[in-house]
């Protein structure tokens, strides 16, 4: 199974062998494209490569519809719709459920998690869907996709970015590396700037943490004004920032300190947390 979700789909919604199913032809005009469907780019050349298997062998995997009003609405197995209509044919093999709008939302959202070309807001915005409706914390999620729960969560804090670099890294211009990085920019005004230059220059995810550090150096130093700052600790700071996915900072005063670390939500807080192996009894 694609992205390694462990139980996946089965433990999230039930299961989508159409094996002992009814498998019905339907004439691909009366069949419409799934209004909730989560996937917001298809790619053409991998529609094209899978219309022209499809014009030799056919349509191996019956797509999922439900019906709806005088036609039929796409659950799961959109691609394949679209491939189809591209290979000129009329119906297409399709098996026909019974399902509300929920369980409709829910499946077609777990279809799309277990594809391999997924972006990183795209899977981010699954992780963040199936949270809201059906009620999971990020942990339960974790636990039902299996995944951890800081990975969940550094999926889901890609929201938090402005949409600009949102769309960036929706069109894979920026990794989920790049994502993370940005993140950690102190001031937050930049971070637009910083994802245009990462893109025009074709920054790896290592440059752009050495440019993201620097910056954040030079923060400190305007607002505070303080010390110069020792080599060990600069480089402390930055495998801190490296493991927690945000802004850390060292504070030293002759032989005491403290470290102060970032968090832009309850969620993350509990992602930092959970790196830190500290566990609460009502969790």
């Amino acid at each position: 199974m694609a992205k390694g979700l462990g139980k996946g789909i089965n433990a999230l919604f039930g299961t989508v062998d159409t094996n002992e199913e009814t498998v019905t032809n339907v004439p691909l005009k009366e069949i419409k494209p799934n209004p909730y469907q989560p996937r917001k780019i298809f790619d053409k050349a991998g529609i094209r490569e899978l219309r022209d298997s499809i014009k030799v062998h056919g349509v191996l995997q019956p797509i999922i519809l439900r019906k709806k009003d005088d036609g039929y609405e796409i659950v799961v197995g959109e691609r394949r719709f679209r491939a189809a209509k591209e290979a000129k044919l009329t119906e297409i093999p399709a098996v026909v459920r019974e399902l509300d709008d929920q369980e409709m939302m829910e499946l077609s959202v777990i279809e799309n998690l277990q594809r391999e070309d997924l972006s990183p807001l795209e899977e981010a915005e699954s992780y963040e869907f199936l949270m809201k409706n059906l009620n999971l914390t990020q942990a339960k999620l974790a636990e039902r996709v299996g995944k951890s729960r800081p990975y969940i969560a550094n999926f889901v804090r890609l929201l938090t970015l402005p949409e600009e670099v949102q769309v960036m890294l929706r069109d894979g211009s920026l990794s989920m590396g790049h994502g993370r990085a940005l993140l950690g920019l102190k001031l937050k005004k930049n971070i637009v700037p910083l994802a245009k230059k990462t893109v025009a220059e074709g920054l790896t995810v290592r440059q752009l943490e050495k440019i993201v550090t620097h910056a954040n150096e030079n923060v400190s130093r305007e607002t505070i004004k303080p010390k110069k700052v020792p080599v060990y600790i600069r480089e402390s700071e930055s495998q801190l920032r490296n493991k927690f996915g945000t802004a850390v900072n060292i504070k030293r005063r002759d032989k005491k300190g403290r470290i102060e670390i970032e968090f832009l939500s309850d969620d993350d807080l509990g992602r930092i947390l959970e790196i830190l192996n500290v566990k609460f009894d009502d969790e």
